[in-house]
């Protein structure tokens, strides 16, 4: 099964507009592709995955082993005529100092060709010396070709392919000229949801297009096709179904799309049937065991969210009567009093204690780890780690929090909702900043659909 890496020298390159691009080409030409992204994220693979026409994976060192993201990898792969995975800032960039962490490292574990893209904005003869770095900082990895970004013109662009071909002994599989049609609009959390943009598929056809005219994807193909398979791994174990069947609502429209498609299918194989539910339009709160507001941006969407006085009523009733209910991010921005943003503040459900307010600066970003205190209303699983971890990226923040609050979480790394706590406990809701995702170490979907269960009767 073909498959190849799209990373570049740092971040903001123009990576993922190209992969994009790649993964919708690729499809075109009938080929099966599955997409890949290293880290947790949401957006960006919101995207890859319209663009494929699959579910975009998300493989990250932070909360999986070596063994589950080969297994990962491997399942994942399977149908799919090659696999095209999306790294997360540079090549080499990371947290561990050795680089354990890195997109290199995950290229050499998964035995990746590396396509390097690199924005040569003002550069000519200085990409030169960049390229023979990246060439031999690590050779475990397969640096197999680059990609030219941001080229101002024909004559730039030809005077940069006589600068590789002299310099470097990697192959030139495209240059990319600076196009407004290879920009997608960007906001305080980065790409656009792809979710949210009604012109989303105009928008990738048009990437696509101006991909395909400028990316050798005949050679691309065949460079995927050299990559051995990594080293074989267990498939990862499935979730079994744990009892009667329970009907769980869950927010999807273009306030709340944050959501792991491996976390939702795990809630399926458990025997929980979706439910969704759009919280700006629907008037009601339709006949489930069990609720789940997920991430996203509430505030782009906040008055029509006030507006929606019915439904919000009646998710405040169900929490308020016992029924079990989860929350990340934004669906806990949407559970509080009051969310404040540009200058306008709009009612939200009311059941936490506190007031959101959007900061011009992220109040908590990147990796978390989590103790929990015992308070959580989901009851443990056997083997399940005392720490759990996860990752965060909020710009707003509760204000004016309530005295007394029951946390499930003590921070261990990370900002939460107060740099200590996080989890908020109130009934049966655990309501959190903090993104869980269901891999080997936080079985998170078992605990919570055992819990609805148990709330139910059942």
């Amino acid at each position: 099964m073909a498959h190849l890496m799209m990373s570049a020298a740092r971040k903001s390159s123009g990576k993922t507009t190209l992969t994009i691009g790649l993964c919708a080409a690729l499809r075109r030409r009938g080929l099966t592709v599955q997409p890949f992204k290293k880290g947790p994220d949401y957006i960006d693979p919101l995207w890859l995955g319209a663009a494929a026409g699959r579910p975009c994976r998300n493989l990250d060192f932070h909360t999986q082993g070596r063994d589950e993201i080969t297994a990962d990898f491997a399942h994942h792969l399977q149908g799919a005529d090659i696999g095209v995975l999306e790294g997360n800032l540079g090549l080499f960039d990371g947290q561990d100092l050795e680089g354990s962490d890195s997109n290199a490292a995950l290229a050499v574990l998964l035995r990746a060709p590396v396509v390097l893209v690199i924005d040569v904005q003002g550069m000519t003869r200085g990409v030169a010396p960049l390229l023979r770095g990246y060439e031999s900082f690590d050779p475990r990895v397969q640096l197999a070709g680059v990609i030219l970004n941001n080229v101002a013109g024909v004559r730039h662009g030809a005077r940069l392919r006589q600068v590789v071909e002299y310099y470097s002994a990697l192959p030139l599989l495209g240059v990319v000229q600076r196009n407004p049609e290879l920009e997608i609009v960007e906001r305080h959390l980065g790409l656009m949801p792809s979710n949210e943009a009604e012109e989303a598929d105009a928008k990738i056809e048009a990437i696509r297009d101006r991909v395909a005219e400028q990316l050798d994807l005949d050679r691309l193909i065949e460079l995927g096709r050299t990559a051995p398979m990594p080293d074989p791994a267990r498939p990862p174990a499935a979730p079994a179904a744990i009892g009667s069947p329970v009907r769980i609502a869950i927010a999807r429209d273009s306030a709340f799309g944050f959501y792991y498609p491996g976390d939702l299918e795990a809630m399926s194989a458990c025997g929980a049937e979706l439910v969704p539910i759009d919280t700006l339009t629907d008037p009601h709160l339709p006949e489930v065991d069990g609720l789940f507001l997920g991430g996203g941006f509430p505030e782009s969407r906040m008055e029509a969210l006030e507006g929606n006085v019915s439904l919000r009523s009646e998710i405040r009733a169900f929490i308020e009567g016992g029924g079990p209910a989860y929350a990340e991010c934004g669906g806990l921005m949407y559970l509080s009093r009051s969310l404040t943003w540009g200058g306008k503040t709009c009612k939200m459900i009311g059941l936490i204690p506190g007031d959101t307010v959007m900061g011009e600066r992220p109040q908590g970003r990147g990796y978390v780890r989590l103790r929990e205190t015992g308070a959580a209303p989901w009851a443990r699983v056997a083997d399940q780690p005392e720490e759990i971890a996860a990752h965060e990226f909020h710009y707003s923040r509760l204000e004016h929090l309530g005295s007394g609050l029951s946390f499930a979480y003590r921070v261990l790394r990370g900002h939460g909702v107060d740099g200590r706590h996080d989890g908020i406990v109130y009934k049966n809701l655990l309501a959190s900043y903090s993104h869980l995702r269901n891999v080997g170490g936080n079985r998170w979907v078992e605990r919570f659909i055992r819990h609805v269960r148990d709330c139910c009767g059942i």
